[in-house]
């Protein structure tokens, strides 16, 4: 070990003192609005790379055939949503950091690391006894057995992943809180890469490989969650800013104190977020309820709202990370810039796709359905309707998810968990049952439902931070 490692480790095994709070000048809106697009532009830009991975995927499972892709695609959504729920939890890890850095405390940076790490292993634990039993999953959720057991096949093997794509989450988060998130974006295209290539060696027996098919793909989504993984942590370990952390310097010994606020912080951001992909997936299920044309009309709508929710998804996480900072520096107004420049670039975007939707729908659903064949008529007539509601679907949405990541950075996770349970489950769900199936609405009336579920935690989220001191969000600020 060196002489500076050593440091580190006699530095670590002393008693936790807090260090001296820096006073920092109040920043101009003008200063927060560039400080803010500086970090979120390549958060936004990683998203939408991480969206095309998902894409490549079901793109390269269609040339299997339609039943393939009916396996591949539904064990995706599957294996998706309770990744989201279970690394969910570690988002903790962005405001935590992003305090510590905000009061110049070094060793709770580096300790908040390493426990993130293993957080990420305890949770990758949980969450491959789920998965590992995928086919039955399936077939609980009364999918056809063929498809059931080509998809628990697809997950058998794309459930290695999750731990690499865990762990490179950790980093991620401590590269956004020392504005360092351009690598991520180029590594998430890099993967892009590496996913076509597996995918096109191991689905069709390509450069000398077996042909695997959803087998395969499987194995390529591992393969590509480990070579971003690493690609993060060899710029990590390499480059002279992050070396002083010494993040796999004494790995192995647990600090339960950080290892407990990493779960007590982000046990409620992994409960909102499967509460939220939840809703989505049982609105999926309600639209095969109303038919094929129904639910073919509902997937192409919701994958253009989730190409534009994007943008907002970037900014809550740079809305966290701003407001984690200042909330650090002790600096109730550069708290308050913070917020209200992340949501005013949240909700300004999301009223210019909301006008999109609503004035030129078809332009937008012609990328996925062709209107000059007959069968697509149908379908297409809907998704029109569907995206027209979705321009008031798009205001809330994208409120909502920024405000989020705003009350993320001042630690507030438990109370936007509670209110999103509420607004997706208790007026979301049932309000879009009941303008469907009741008041005869069919599928317009489940993206009602949406729409107001959605809107009532944006509201909910929107008030508690207006009402941010009167509730003891800014008590580390005095």
């Amino acid at each position: 070990m060196t002489i500076e490692q050593t440091a580190v480790v006699h530095n670590d095994r002393q008693p936790h003192h807090e260090p001296q709070k820096p006073r920092v000048p109040d920043l101009s809106w003008t200063e927060e609005m560039r400080e803010t697009l500086v970090l979120a532009w390549p958060m936004v830009a990683a998203q939408l790379a991480m969206m095309a991975l998902g894409v490549t995927d079901v793109i390269m499972m269609g040339w299997l055939g339609p039943e393939k892709l009916a396996a591949g695609a539904i064990a995706t959504s599957l294996g998706f949503t309770f990744f989201l729920g279970f690394g969910g939890v570690l988002n903790a890890v962005s405001p935590i950091i992003a305090q510590a850095r905000g009061r110049r405390d070094i060793k709770s940076v580096r300790r908040c690391a390493r426990q993130g790490f293993w957080a990420s292993l305890i949770l990758f634990s949980g969450l491959t006894v789920i998965l590992l039993n995928g086919e039955r999953l399936l077939l609980l959720f009364g999918q056809e057995p063929l498809v059931a057991a080509r998809g628990g096949i697809y997950m058998l093997y794309a459930v290695w992943g999750f731990f690499p794509a865990m762990l490179a989450m950790v980093l991620r988060f401590f590269l956004a809180a020392h504005a360092d998130t351009r690598l991520f974006l180029w590594v998430t295209i890099a993967g892009v890469g590496v996913n076509f290539v597996g995918n096109y060696a191991l689905m069709f027996g390509n450069f000398g490989f077996p042909r695997l098919e959803l087998m395969g793909a499987g194995i390529s989504t591992s393969v590509v969650n480990a070579f971003m993984f690493l690609c993060l942590l060899a710029y990590v370990l390499w480059h002279r800013h992050y070396k002083r952390y010494y993040l796999l310097v004494r790995l192995w010994k647990a600090d339960f104190e950080r290892l407990r606020e990493i779960f007590r912080v982000g046990t409620p951001i992994g409960a909102m977020i499967f509460a939220e992909s939840s809703l989505f997936g049982g609105v999926s299920i309600m639209m095969g309820w109303l038919g094929t044309d129904t639910l073919a009309a509902h997937s192409v709508a919701l994958q253009c709202i989730a190409v534009a929710f994007m943008v907002p998804l970037g900014l809550s996480q740079a809305a966290t990370v701003r407001v984690g900072l200042a909330a650090g520096q002790q600096s109730r107004e550069n708290v308050r810039k913070a917020g209200w420049v992340s949501i005013g670039f949240g909700v300004g975007f999301m009223c210019i796709t909301a006008g999109l939707f609503a004035v030129i729908p078809e332009v937008f659903i012609s990328a996925f359905l062709d209107g000059n064949l007959e069968i697509n008529r149908e379908p297409i007539r809907l998704a029109i309707t569907f995206l027209q509601v979705a321009a008031v679907f798009q205001l809330v949405d994208g409120l909502q998810v920024v405000a989020g990541g705003v009350l993320r950075g001042l630690k507030d996770t438990s109370f936007p968990m509670w209110a999103g349970i509420i607004g997706y489950w208790g007026v979301g769900a049932p309000f879009g049952y009941l303008m469907a199936f009741v008041f005869d609405l069919d599928g317009r009336g489940i993206w009602m439902g949406m729409a107001a579920g959605l809107a009532v935690v944006a509201v909910i989220l929107l008030i508690r931070f207006i009402r941010r001191e009167q509730v003891g969000l800014l008590k580390e600020c005095y």
